[in-house]
């Protein structure tokens, strides 16, 4: 890793104090979600559309990205394809900050689907150190619960739906959190080892879906290296005050997920369109040193490159006000 990417990068450096507070430092880093991604070419992205997605990507302002590997098959084809996605990523000037590998076995009651997915995890984790990244996130995915008609993102991303569900008598709340806690913990540990901070997204419909529930699995983990993503659409929707959220997760806010919605649907706009209270968000990440980098999220709206460029400029707006 080169000495520039450690010195704008005080997450990934053990280190950060030794660095001066000069104006680089301070100014806020901002990448592109993979939503972007799925919402233009499909979940997952072929690797032939991941490489097309990234150069669309650079054309749209963004010199740091996402990257995911949806399940084994598109995992380990990541892993496979990972220098000449690399090599594309050079030669556009790309930086890969983050790498998302999606996992659903990972909580699963049944422990040799989680084992699979611990096996996946440390794939991912040779990903995520071959591409520099600052973190590697994780989710908590959808319960286990019979759903009536639809159920939250059991194909590829969608908002705004309503869910009925049926409770098996055979279910275990306990269970279920200690499969969480167990997997979390590992994932955790492997990326400490690797030296990589591990974090998960609360998200509207999943086992941990909101601040309070994070919260509970960071005291269950009881590592400082599990931290969260702070999504401010899925949050929104959850009617979290925001700056409380900011609040009560402090330093253990590793990555930002920004987009915006009206509060009551939990849609993806561009920054600024909707009810997010922005300037509760940056006052708190501000008070609190936030040094890790703010990713525009914004999916499944049919003028999405307007809106990344618009998403961009706003946050930069933002981080001026704040000199964050």
């Amino acid at each position: 890793m080169s000495p520039e990417f450690r010195a704008t990068n005080p997450l990934r450096d053990p280190n950060p104090e030794s660095h001066p507070t000069d104006a680089q430092e301070v100014t806020l880093k901002i990448s592109c979600c993979w939503l972007y991604a799925i919402s233009k070419y499909g979940y997952p992205p072929s690797i032939a559309d991941t490489l097309r997605v990234l150069g669309e990507m650079k054309a749209l302002g963004f010199d740091c990205v996402e990257l995911e590997g949806v399940r084994r098959e598109n995992l380990l084809a990541v892993y496979e394809r990972r220098h000449e996605i690399k090599d594309f990523c050079d030669g556009e000037g790309l930086r890969v900050i983050n790498f998302c590998p999606v996992l659903p076995g990972s909580v699963s009651l049944d422990r040799a689907q989680r084992e699979e997915s611990w096996d996946l995890f440390r794939r991912a984790v040779e990903i995520a150190n071959f591409f520099g990244c600052v973190t590697i996130q994780g989710d908590s995915f959808t319960p286990p619960l019979k759903f009536r008609g639809d159920s939250p993102y059991k194909e590829s991303i969608s908002y705004g739906k309503h869910f009925t569900v049926e409770i098996d008598p055979a279910f275990s709340w306990s269970s279920q959190w200690s499969a969480m806690v167990e997997s979390f913990t590992r994932m955790t540990q492997e990326a400490k080892r690797a030296g990589l901070r591990f974090c998960v997204e609360p998200r509207v419909g999943e086992l941990l879906s909101n601040t309070d529930a994070i919260l509970r699995m960071m005291d269950a983990v009881g590592d400082a290296n599990f931290g969260a993503v702070l999504d401010t659409a899925h949050l929104n929707a959850q009617k979290e005050i925001l700056a409380l959220s900011v609040e009560k997760l402090g330093s253990r806010i590793f990555f930002v997920h920004a987009a915006d919605n009206d509060g009551r649907v939990n849609d993806h706009f561009a920054c600024g369109r909707g009810a997010v209270d922005w300037d509760g968000v940056f006052q708190g990440l501000k008070k609190h040193e936030f040094a890790g980098y703010v990713a525009v999220d914004v999916g499944m709206v049919p003028d999405i490159d307007a809106q990344y460029r618009e998403s961009l400029e706003f946050l930069k707006r933002m981080a001026a006000k704040y000199a964050l």
